[in-house]
């Protein structure tokens, strides 16, 4: 009797769960947690797509006469790990009207299938976060400064994009989390605040790590509280610098690992240490998204590098797909399927859409 039990609340509470997130869930403007389908659902079994590689979460949805379906999402493999720069081609539509059985395979190219810009409805904000204390002004401030540069053209796009914006703070020993440069969609801004950092710019020989942690996450906390009041879907990156330990001892080590665990989901941490004088464990509770260690100076551009890679990456996961839809049918709604296959992977999600008002043509 008490194994049925068990069977019986496992089932409830597997149920529960699969029922979240489905598609008539009102917009909300946050970034769904990994895994999660979002405003989506399974795929129809009628299509026998198969168990999903990838997870297509859907982030925001609308539809614009005369005839455009706009689909926001990211995409990710089943581990959490994001899945960047995916092309139109790479997707598949497939629409079911209230006379369909199944889906119908809607043409890409005569649908206009495209990944279009996501500025009007996405941020994502960089927090580059510097240690200039003493042992770092006199000892490795060069290399620190072309490993930065180096950051800045990784992730900052070409072109002036206002969906990518970043901004660059330090701290030493102060109580303060000091404003290099505010957030820019400038590659040039950012480049030139770098190379202005000079020997003198503290005078500070302590280290203040928590308070850096704690205040830079309060930063990137707000950002997205404002995005979110001005109905833009926000993502912020802190990536935090330093060659020590705190030394500060103004805030607790359990604060800054507690702030970073219990922080908006939204929020990516990566951390980069260098020397001898680090503490790779509270580094890698900091940066629980990626961290990198460099044994010496030399080795810093080569981890900037690769904590750019992750942080593009995630920029670069999410996607605004639309096409033009040959529905036409304003007296329901009509379910849509949205397939990517990239190599052997593959995943789908399903969501519905009206088609009231539809006409030929789509801008």
């Amino acid at each position: 009797m008490k194994s049925l039990l068990r069977i019986l609340s496992f089932l409830s509470l597997f149920i529960f769960l699969f029922s979240c997130g489905n598609a008539d869930d009102d917009v909300n403007f946050t970034i769904v947690p990994e895994g999660d389908l979002g405003q989506g659902s399974n795929v129809d079994q009628c299509l026998d797509l198969g168990a999903n590689d990838l997870i297509l979460s859907i982030q925001d949805q609308f539809t614009t006469l005369p005839g455009k379906v706009s689909i926001f999402f990211k995409v990710s493999d089943i581990n959490g790990n994001p899945v960047p720069n995916l092309r139109a081609n790479q997707f598949t539509i497939y629409e079911q009207g209230r006379n369909d059985d199944c889906f119908n395979t809607i043409s890409a190219s005569e649908s206009f299938a495209r990944i279009s810009p996501n500025s009007q409805i996405f941020n994502n904000n960089t927090l580059l976060v510097l240690d200039l204390s003493n042992s770092v002004l006199s000892s490795s401030l060069a290399e620190l400064q072309a490993a930065s540069i180096g950051f800045i053209n990784n992730v900052m796009p070409e072109e002036e994009n206002t969906s990518f914006r970043m901004a660059i703070y330090w701290f030493d020993g102060e109580d303060v989390l000091h404003l290099l440069n505010p957030l820019s969609t400038s590659k040039d801004n950012l480049i030139t605040a770098i190379e202005g950092i000079t020997p003198n710019i503290s005078n500070d020989p302590s280290t203040d790590l928590y308070g850096a942690v704690l205040k830079s996450t309060d930063i990137a906390s707000n950002l997205l509280i404002e995005s979110s009041q001005e109905d833009i879907i926000s993502a912020a990156s802190i990536v935090i610098f330093t060659d020590g330990t705190d030394q500060a001892s103004r805030y607790t080590e359990e604060e800054a690992i507690t702030k970073v665990r219990d922080a908006n989901s939204n929020i990516s941490f990566f951390t980069i240490g260098l020397g001898s004088e680090i503490d790779t464990q509270i580094l890698m509770e900091f940066g629980k998204t990626f961290s990198v260690f460099a044994d010496n100076k030399e080795e810093l551009e080569a981890n900037f590098n690769a904590i750019s890679q992750q942080v593009n990456e995630q920029a670069n996961s999410f996607y605004l797909f639309e096409y033009c839809s040959p529905k036409r049918d304003g007296s329901g709604e009509n379910n849509l399927a949205i397939q990517v296959v990239q190599g052997s992977l593959q995943g789908a999600v399903q969501t519905k859409f009206s088609a009231d008002g539809f006409l030929g043509g789509c801008e």
